[in-house]
């Protein structure tokens, strides 16, 4: 039914908008932290940033539509898709209200993994664990090489990259404290800080465009899948002429035009609105950060996030961020972090692809006993 299809749509970019003020402390914590930027110039360069990045290719998209789920197994409908949403609706407003910088991707993951699971009544081979490409590791697919994997891998590259920076950034400036004279001058507290707050400028748009490059596709591929099995259900025959952008241009390892730019759009405006309650976690919680911190925590975080969307791998924004700051903390004093912060956000992390997949389950397996499904 193309009402149906349009409801999951709309229900996509309601994520994709909550994604976005849910996400913006990923972005921006760090830069408001320090001080360098106000609130509000600090949101309106994230959705600047989110939106160009958002546009910088589709490989994570296509990871969420044809990567994970096995179509041949599980029947996904519309309802199957706007249960995954509304499972990770829920969990990511839980986690807001209560300040918890918990991941979006996993969210959107576990209700799209637990939604299928409920369509197939239990049936685990609905769910790719791996599947390997012909043209390489970098073309495997499957929830081992796209989702497990780097979920284990990036916290604990983001925490390492953030100290080995943190750590290069700090031997140099006593490299030039020993150098004396005019260059010796630059290693002092005032300078270090002017030079890297307008340093962080540029680090903080590099982290807001990586988070568009990560982030926005997510949601562009839960659009696609959606359509494509609309179309393989005949539901898209007859189209009326105002609806006959949703057929599908390609394949379904192709993304059309319009869901790029309308996530895009949709997602910077989500930035724009902010998410004071998480950035006040992860900017003033965790560890006190001056400029020279905030700018190795985000060029950490944003090169992991970079390279793991070239790989087409949904990386989790707030996973990158939060254990690059961790590590940034940790380079300048273990026991300056504040463990009880980290503890909370841990939990978080373990419970979000549960969670969220829970919701989704119980929320198709009501609509089956309602007959909606």
């Amino acid at each position: 039914m193309l009402t149906l299809v349009l409801v999951v749509i709309l229900a996509a970019l309601v994520f994709e908008f909550i994604n976005g003020f849910h996400d913006t402390a990923n972005s921006i914590a760090t830069v408001v932290a320090t001080k360098v930027l106000s609130p509000g110039k600090a949101v309106m360069l994230a959705a600047f940033m989110n939106l160009l990045g958002a546009f910088w290719g589709t490989a994570v998209a296509k990871t969420i539509a044809s990567g994970l789920i096995d179509t041949e197994v599980v029947n996904v409908t519309s309802q199957v898709i706007l249960c995954a949403l509304l499972g990770g609706i829920t969990w990511n407003l839980i986690t807001w209200w209560f300040g918890l910088p918990s991941s979006s991707s996993h969210a959107l993951i576990g209700g799209l993994c637990g939604a299928a699971l409920a369509a197939a009544d239990n049936n685990f081979a609905a769910l790719i664990w791996s599947k390997l490409g012909a043209e390489g590791w970098t073309s495997n697919k499957g929830l081992l090489w796209k989702v497990v994997i780097p979920m284990v891998s990036s916290p604990i590259a983001g925490f390492t990259l953030g100290v080995l920076i943190l750590g290069i950034l700090y031997g140099s400036i006593k490299l030039l404290s020993k150098l004396g004279g005019a260059l010796g001058r630059l290693a002092r507290p005032r300078w270090v800080n002017a030079i890297f707050g307008k340093l962080q400028l540029v680090s903080a748009g590099y982290m807001g465009f990586a988070h568009g490059t990560n982030d926005a596709q997510k949601t562009m591929g839960i659009i696609a899948l959606t359509i494509f099995a609309a179309e393989s259900a005949g539901t898209l025959d007859n189209l009326p002429s105002w609806a006959a952008f949703l057929h599908p241009g390609g394949d379904q390892n192709e993304i059309d035009t319009w869901i790029v730019v309308t996530c895009a759009v949709v997602m910077a405006a989500g930035t724009a609105m902010g998410g004071w309650r998480i950035i006040k976690t992860l900017g003033h919680k965790m560890v006190k950060l001056h400029p020279i911190d905030g700018f190795a925590a985000e060029t950490a975080s944003a090169t992991i996030l970079v390279g793991a969307a070239h790989f087409g791998m949904p990386v989790s924004t707030t996973h990158s961020i939060s254990t690059a700051i961790m590590g940034v903390g940790f380079g300048k004093n273990p026991r300056k972090l504040k463990f009880t912060v980290i503890e909370r956000i841990l939990w978080a992390w373990v419970l979000t692809i549960p969670a969220a997949g829970g919701v989704a389950y119980g929320l198709l397996k009501l609509f089956e006993a309602l007959g909606w499904a």
